[in-house]
């Protein structure tokens, strides 16, 4: 997601604040995850992203942390910073989430979530257009809140479905795009921006960016490896697909593509005890009894946005080794569940010598680390589902594996 800044701190430009963000700390310090800390990080990597966004009422993870992936890409490539519209990418999918839904009589999810290969098909078909442009914010809002509209929309798809077979009639899109553009805004069909005008299809491809260059990955059991799979969750509503690396090969996948340059999309479970965006910290204690749940600030989704204490996350405690075995079975038992979709922009190495992925969050800058925290790489193991890189950013063994 970036370029390579300082070790201690990334670039004003990185960490300015975004719109509906609260204020970031004005030196994030990037060798601990918050004050007073005896956590000691020595970043390796840290890469150039746009600034952190707040999804608010909204679970739209999906899109924040892809088009952040994407936004990074244009940096990386040289073609210089632009802030993507997230709305614009959600609400087209929610046009081919309607139609699949009625493909599939009902018997499929149709919801706020998706999964990050949903951009690269999106942009493909609809294209993209910058924030400025389609902020999907309407009648002097400022902050997104999809709850209403999205019960409108599975209110409609659920009367709809319950007609008999064949008898609704070709009216039923424009009537649902009437709902999108009732709360969303209507899609541009051209805009001016930077001083030349484009249609969504132009500007995507002005950004020389090639949506077949995009890949999911994986690591489970289930499935042989090095193979193509469907990943079993609900918000797979496209049915796409990942492909499956042995669990070591997968980690060292991303650490090789960080250590390349390239940031990585990261889909993972949040609900853990050892998830704590407000201490800038996601770890695996051996001893759960370290962590304790004590209330809720209403910082993020599920146990993610938990007021929790214990000195896990403020001192270095021994972490759960993770096995591929260990893993899948935290998947089949759905204790491992597709939360929320994040953005890995750096690596660092804690004193103990453990390895920390530097990951962009899209709830605002309030923690102190402005929005950003620490996964550790047992963490990371254990609790993700996918991730989404450029494809070259795989080593070449890997790739060939793969079939790539």
């Amino acid at each position: 997601m970036r370029f390579l800044l300082s070790f201690i701190a990334l670039t004003s430009a990185t960490m300015a604040i975004a719109q509906n963000a609260t204020p970031a700390p004005a030196t994030p310090d990037y060798t601990i995850n918050k004050p007073g800390s005896s956590y000691a990080f020595t970043p390796s990597k840290i890469l150039a992203a746009t600034p952190v966004e707040d999804q608010c009422r909204t679970s739209t993870c999906w899109s924040y942390s892809t088009l952040s992936l994407l936004e990074s890409e244009l940096i990386r490539l040289g073609k210089g910073q632009h802030n993507l519209s997230q709305m614009y990418v959600a609400r087209c999918a929610y046009t081919e989430k309607a139609k699949t839904y009625l493909r599939m009589n009902g018997n499929h999810s149709f919801d706020q979530g998706g999964e990050g290969w949903d951009i690269p098909s999106i942009v493909s078909q609809y294209g993209i257009v910058p924030e400025s442009v389609y902020t999907g914010l309407k009648n002097g809002a400022t902050r997104h809140d999809h709850s209403e509209m999205i019960a409108v929309l599975k209110g409609f798809m659920g009367a709809l479905v319950k007609r008999e077979t064949g008898t609704y009639t070709e009216s039923w899109l424009p009537a649902f795009e009437g709902i999108l553009d009732a709360y969303l805004g209507p899609i541009p069909k051209e805009f001016t921006y930077e001083g030349k005008t484009y249609t969504p299809k132009s500007f995507a491809a002005s950004l020389g960016l090639n949506m077949s260059d995009y890949v999911a990955l994986s690591s489970f059991t289930h499935h042989p490896d090095y193979s193509h799979f469907v990943v079993e969750v609900p918000d797979n509503w496209a049915m796409d697909r990942a492909y499956n690396l042995p669990l070591a090969e997968f980690t060292q996948t991303v650490k090789s593509a960080l250590n390349k340059g390239y940031t990585v999309a990261w889909a993972a479970d949040v609900s853990e005890k050892g998830f704590s965006f407000r201490d800038g910290l996601a770890i695996v204690p051996a001893d759960e009894s370290t962590i304790k749940k004590i209330g809720s600030d209403n910082v993020g989704f599920n146990d993610a946005g938990a007021k929790k204490e214990g000195n896990a996350f403020s001192q270095p405690v021994p972490e759960l080794d993770i096995t591929p075995a260990v893993r899948q079975a935290a998947f089949d038992k759905q204790t491992t569940t597709d939360d929320h979709g994040m953005h890995i922009v750096g690596m660092s190495t804690e004193k103990n010598g453990t390895t920390y992925f530097l990951v962009k969050n899209s709830w605002g800058t309030g923690n102190a680390l402005g929005g950003y925290f620490y996964v550790s790489e047992a963490y990371f193991k254990y609790k993700t589902i996918s991730v989404m890189l450029h494809k070259e950013a795989i080593d070449k063994g890997t790739a060939r594996k793969l079939g790539l």
